[in-house]
């Protein structure tokens, strides 16, 4: 049974709808083939003008890695292979040569953050809340996504997003770029295809050229290459006792 839905908009709108409410639209090996086939999907097809990531419900968009699935990965080669599987489906959505957004339902922490910020714009309902938490469970951000924020905020607000673990509001989260537009829940799904509409107006290859310019100055800047290392560096701290605590202290609550 599939964990996630595409449909695709007569403008051109690719939406991939992550379909585990109950899990908090947690992400394990199903979504992240879903979302890899996706996005080689958007990628090819030249009547897809934009992709949209979103989950189903109201009260997560993305709760991150699925603890329930991952906490059975000990050691840090295991913990390697599966952050890197998600790393490179980041960096295939962040160089996608089409605009890309993350339409924030809900919630939004952890490896969820870091789905975010591989797209190009983030677009939330008013009561989301957003954050990078990786540090309270004794873990660095593992799909790269530290450092793709780094290349998207101002240094001193990336740093304190992700030192800090802390829950973000909207208004926060707006105020140091990390949103580009709010509204209401109820009005998300239209008020992102009107934000959409100037952008999905314009001609595929008009799009794919100006995404080119930013994919060529993360080439140049080795960003593939440092996201590897953000990677490694979070699977020497998997096999910790502070993060086994911190996973069993999680899992515990939520039984």
């Amino acid at each position: 049974m599939k964990k996630s839905e595409l449909f695709t908009t007569s403008q051109g709108i690719a939406t991939f709808v992550i379909n585990r409410p109950e899990k908090r639209n947690a992400i394990d090996y199903d979504v992240m083939n879903e979302l890899q086939q996706a996005v080689d999907y958007v990628k090819h097809d030249q009547l897809v003008k934009a992709f949209v990531i979103t989950g189903a419900g109201s009260n997560a968009f993305c709760s991150g890695g699925d603890l329930s699935v991952f906490h059975e990965l000990k050691t840090s080669k295991e913990a390697s292979q599966m952050l890197t599987k998600m790393g490179k489906i980041l960096y295939e959505i962040l160089t996608l040569p089409k605009p890309t957004v993350a339409l924030l339902n809900g919630t939004s922490v952890g490896g969820g953050c870091e789905l975010a910020i591989a797209c190009d714009f983030r677009i939330s309902a008013t009561h989301s809340e957003m954050g990078f938490i990786q540090g309270d469970l004794g873990i660095t951000t593992g799909w790269g996504g530290g450092t793709i924020l780094l290349e998207k905020l101002r240094y001193q607000e990336a740093m304190e997003m992700i030192y800090s673990a802390q829950l973000y509001g909207v208004e926060r989260a707006k105020q140091i770029g990390f949103l580009s537009y709010v509204t209401s829940f109820k009005e998300l799904t239209m008020r992102c295809e009107e934000w959409l509409a100037p952008i999905t107006h314009k001609p595929t290859q008009v799009l794919q050229a100006y995404k080119e310019i930013a994919i060529e100055k993360w080439e140049q800047s080795r960003v593939w290459n440092r996201m590897e290392q953000e990677i490694h560096r979070c699977s020497i701290l998997w096999e910790s006792p502070e993060h086994e605590e911190a996973v069993q202290k999680v899992i515990v609550k939520k039984t």
